[in-house]
């Protein structure tokens, strides 16, 4: 089996037009496919350099395959199965800052740059005040952004045309306006001049994006198939989903810049990402949220097996679009096609995503993916949601704990407070005491539930259901 390299393999050369803070998983599967699809498809003709945004990564790894590899795309396409394998290209090299700090901080200087893309985790986004202009590298992404930046303003002499636009793909609401907020931050902090702030707010954009789509990661399972089908031992393979959404709250003329829509992909340039923010936590991840507990109870594992049963497939329907996507304002054909996608990606053939692994602090996400549309659906339809309001008693049933029916333990975890008081309130044996109890918990609400009209009842009506005839049983009761 030949090793993967440019010597064994073709690689393709273009200008480096963009600087990528950060070489795992999910950049590789999303955005350097994004590019590799706009240099196949467009004449945007760019390159990616990779920068390791800590001390320890993997960009020798990169490196040593001349950063060539493969992805892996699995899931259903309107209802086609894909499982296919692509030679990404498009990264030109990649280089440690805390051992290559020169050639790192020359990349301000090549002209063409102009973007910047990063993923440096939800926590890499943070101003720290350690941090100093001539530190080599700065500790935090936003600090090197910003040598990097002022680097670039000296170099130009603070050019117009030299500015660069940044796309922060960080999993945070407004990513975009937390990192700027960082760079304004070390600008003060590092006393550089008003020109370059000017410049910098004049000529740099740095835009909130949203992202969308599952990586899980290296192929432990398919490995030696997947080489022998490439003929190359590649030690960089990822796998993902063939669903991709990438919403950047820019204007149209940045997308004239960066031409994915051409290339035939998900990449929406928008004025808000608000929106598509609230429809993928909606539509998302709040059926996630109570499907699981519901399925678990009902003695399914497998989200893809709850969606293809036919009592719980109708409650998740019931859920989807009968109920959360009766609280959004985006139009509804929109909307619909998004909720037909998010089903099929819960049916991924390729995907057993365990019910149990979305358990995890079922209270807080309820309460920040459910309960907005809980609230809203009152107002807008004068009666409780049904479906949200069972996934809500399922979870309170979840967290008693105990044993299925089939005998498979229910094992809840969450902030230890909350188990202490479940366990407490389930002591009682009291559904009233059980329902008022976690109603009432504002440390979990921020608020008393007991208050919003008609929800204490119809909570206790449905663990009393549970209680008697069963999860399934309870399910049917409102289909």
């Amino acid at each position: 089996m030949k090793e993967l390299n440019k010597r064994t393999a073709p690689k393709s050369y273009a200008p480096e037009k963009i600087i990528q803070f950060g070489e795992g998983n999910f950049l590789r599967a999303f955005v350097d496919w994004i590019i590799y699809n706009m240099n196949q498809k467009t004449d945007f003709n760019g390159s990616v350099v990779v920068v390791q945004p800590i001390e320890r990564g993997m960009v020798d790894c990169l490196n040593g395959q001349d950063c060539l590899y493969h992805l892996n795309l699995q899931g259903l396409d309107k209802g086609e199965v894909i499982n296919s394998l692509t030679r990404i290209d498009c990264i030109s090299r990649a280089l440690n800052p805390y051992t290559q700090n020169q050639a790192f901080m020359s990349l301000a200087d090549q002209p063409e740059i102009r973007f910047v893309i990063s993923n440096t985790t939800e926590a890499g986004i943070a101003f720290d005040p350690a941090c100093k202009l001539e530190d080599a590298p700065a500790s935090s992404y936003p600090g090197k952004l910003t040598q990097l930046l002022y680097r670039r303003f000296q170099t130009f002499k603070g050019a117009k045309d030299k500015g660069l636009i940044i796309f922060p793909c960080e999993l945070i609401f407004l990513n975009g306006h937390k990192l700027k907020e960082c760079i304004y931050q070390y600008i003060e902090l590092w006393h550089l001049p008003e020109t370059f702030k000017t410049w910098f707010t004049e000529c740099c954009g740095v835009y909130a994006t949203l992202v969308d789509r599952i990586v899980p990661g290296f192929p432990h399972k398919d490995i030696d198939a997947i080489r022998q089908k490439i003929c190359y031992r590649d030690d960089l393979i990822v796998q993902a989903e063939i669903f991709h959404l990438w919403v950047i709250e820019a204007p149209q003329e940045i997308a004239q810049e960066f031409p994915a829509d051409k290339a035939g992909l998900h990449v929406l340039f928008v004025p808000s990402e608000a929106p598509y923010h609230a429809r993928k936590v909606t539509l998302l991840n709040g059926p996630h949220t109570v499907l699981s507990p519901v399925a678990f109870l009902s003695g399914i594992n497998i989200v893809r097996d709850a969606c293809n049963h036919p009592v719980i497939g109708k409650y998740i329907e019931k859920v989807q679009y009968d109920e959360l996507m009766e609280t959004l304002d985006l139009p509804k054909e929109e909307l619909k096609q998004f909720a037909a996608d998010v089903v099929e990606r819960f049916k991924n053939p390729f995907v057993d995503h365990q019910v149990t692994s979305i358990m995890l602090n079922s209270f807080p996400k309820f309460q920040t993916r459910d309960l907005p549309g809980l609230k809203i659906y009152l107002e807008r339809k004068g009666e409780l949601p049904q479906g949200l309001v069972l996934g809500l008693a399922a979870i309170i049933t979840y967290y008693k704990g105990g044993k299925r029916a089939d005998g498979t333990d229910i094992v809840p975890n969450d902030a230890q407070d909350i188990m202490d008081m479940l366990k407490s309130l389930w002591t009682t044996g009291d559904t009233q005491k059980i329902t008022n109890g976690v109603l009432g918990a504002t440390s979990i609400w921020g608020e008393d539930l007991n208050h919003i009209p008609g929800l204490n009842a119809l909570v206790k009506k449905d663990l009393d259901l549970i209680q008697e005839k069963g999860m399934l049983e309870a399910v049917k009761a409102i289909l």
